[in-house]
């Protein structure tokens, strides 16, 4: 799972596949079709609509070890999520995000280097020194494409009506504050399960990632 931190504006949520009934096909097999969005969802629990599988794309192992500044892509599961890689572009007229205007991100069936994705440091001041060591999971961290070097970034005042509710559009765009630093909207978990049974253990952290 990929969790937003949250902030003063919104509640922290997790990306998840933006579809409804328009987006799915009964057969042969009930599954999404695209065009397929992503949302911010604010039910953090993992299903299929929120597991997205690290997945290489420079000739690495699958299952090894992801270092920071490393290119990935995020796909979703087989079988009804049909294995769609999360992607983005440039915006342009009619190919943008809805609500704000700003780079649009959603789910495609073809990898490209429209999907390639990268982990840096929420810290500017410990980036350079953190390139090529492993990410950690449960820590913030900031999920940069790599063709346009944006954040992934939620908006918590873009609000979408989804077939779950309201959730929070996402976006490509790196949101700066007046020091040059990433605003939390751009401030990501890669959340993964407690073998020993505890559960997800990033809920654990929520608030003490909170930026200060």
């Amino acid at each position: 799972m990929l969790v937003n931190v949250g902030g003063q504006d919104r509640e922290h949520s997790v990306l998840s596949i933006n579809a409804n009934v328009d987006n799915v096909t009964k057969t042969p097999l009930p599954s999404i079709k695209m065009p397929c969005g992503v949302s911010g969802g604010k039910g953090i629990q993992s299903c299929v609509r929120t597991a997205f599988i690290i997945t290489s794309v420079d000739g690495s192992p699958e299952g090894s070890t992801l270092h920071f500044d490393q290119s990935f892509a995020l796909k979703t599961t087989s079988g009804f999520a049909k294995g769609l890689y999360l992607t983005s572009d440039k915006p342009r007229f009619q190919k943008c995000a809805k609500k704000s205007g700003l780079q649009d991100v959603y789910l495609d069936d073809t990898l490209s280097v429209l999907s390639w994705w990268k982990i840096s440091h929420f810290d500017p001041q410990e980036r350079f020194e953190s390139e090529g060591l492993p990410v950690p999971a449960n820590e913030k961290v900031l999920v940069i494409h790599c063709m346009t070097n944006q954040g992934l970034a939620v908006l918590g005042e873009k609000l979408l009506w989804t077939a779950y509710g309201r959730e929070y559009e996402v976006v490509a765009h790196t949101f700066l504050d007046t020091h040059r630093a990433e605003q939390d909207v751009n401030f990501w978990i890669l959340g993964t399960s407690d073998p020993a049974g505890d559960g997800l253990l990033f809920l654990r952290h929520l608030h003490v990632q909170q930026p200060t």
